[in-house]
């Protein structure tokens, strides 16, 4: 799918705008493009598109492991039932810019280019700090407020995104992605190990591989981070043992993390774990276009201005929380 569709209605024979319609139209097509191959949006969620006003996201538990039954035995009754299940409706976005009529007439495509820029960075900038803001809202509660509108934040089990007590559906046993522990190897070792222990919805072992460090663009992180995972020597002991944890990971430092944070006004250093193959695998977390940036230009009739419309519908969520987990929150569990 496009990155977006740009529209030309009714200008493009008027005199007054008709040499300025296309080189903002080519312009706003090749910045968006641009813009997208950069995102790190797409390393936090599944990209998806929907034809519906939502999508229902549900699945079933595992079923029970093959059982030895001998030359000529039965096959035996294998029982596994629906899941959790999770709804996330579209949410519709729009913005625009004005070219004024006395801009077209003294053709200053320089200054209508700089607006049409403004237009799709803030188009972009909406979505990374969207998807920031959901899973920041997902550290505390079941709903985060974004612009004044509130976003679910919890996984398919309704619990926060990170949770302390997500219960399994067969057995309610209760299972955390969610810990204080500030970043260090050990905390890193510790956290690794209780995502690959992770448990199903019936008790089974999943297998998560975490592959990815998340976190905001802290200096003082930064340096943990890489100091951990930089050399091939165990940066927490003198007798130069192999540091497993070396060249095993992909680092996101993101400073739309450190944006949304001051935002929200989130405090400390949290610092978070992926797993990259279950966003294929499984629903995890999911950003779903509705409809992608439709931008169109239109004459007001009232004032002789030219109206750039930007319109979009889009929305985000979690299903299973097992792709991910959180350090350095206060309140969290210890590993």
């Amino acid at each position: 799918m496009a990155f977006c569709t740009v529209s030309i209605a009714g200008a493009q024979n008027d005199s007054r705008f008709g040499k300025s319609q296309f080189p903002i139209k080519s312009y706003i097509e090749k910045k968006g493009e641009g813009f997208e191959q950069q995102s790190l949006l797409k390393h936090l969620f599944r990209m998806d598109t929907s034809r519906n006003f939502g999508e229902k996201y549900t699945g079933d538990t595992a079923m029970e492991d093959f059982e030895p039954v001998g030359e000529g035995g039965t096959y035996p009754e294998n029982n596994f039932g629906e899941g959790f299940d999770q709804t996330l409706e579209h949410m519709t976005w729009k913005n625009r810019f004005v070219v004024t009529r006395e801009m077209a007439d003294d053709n200053k495509i320089g200054s209508m280019k700089k607006k049409a820029s403004k237009l799709v960075t803030a188009y972009n900038r909406t979505r990374e700090n969207f998807g920031r803001a959901l899973y920041l809202g997902g550290l505390s509660g079941a709903t985060v407020d974004y612009k004044g509108k509130k976003f679910k934040t919890t996984s398919a089990d309704k619990q926060p995104l990170f949770s302390k007590v997500h219960p399994n559906l067969v057995d309610n046993k209760k299972q955390s992605n969610l810990y204080a522990d500030v970043f260090s190897v050990t905390a890193l070792d510790a956290a690794e190990t209780a995502m690959q222990n992770t448990k199903g919805d019936t008790g089974e072992l999943l297998s998560v591989a975490p592959d990815t460090i998340w976190i905001p663009n802290d200096p003082v992180l930064k340096r943990a981070v890489f100091a951990a995972i930089g050399a091939d020597k165990d940066p927490t002991t003198a007798n130069n043992a192999f540091n497993f944890q070396f060249g095993r990971w992909n680092v996101m430092v993101d400073p739309y993390l450190t944006y949304m944070m001051s935002v929200m006004g989130v405090t400390g250093t949290p610092w978070f774990l992926l797993d990259s193959k279950f966003f294929e695998d499984q629903d995890g977390p999911v950003f779903l276009d509705r409809t992608k940036l439709d931008v169109k230009s239109v004459v007001d009739d009232n004032n002789d201005n030219n109206l750039w419309n930007g319109f979009a519908r889009f929305t985000g969520g979690f299903v299973d929380w097992r792709f991910a987990l959180a350090g350095g929150v206060t309140g969290g569990s210890n590993l």
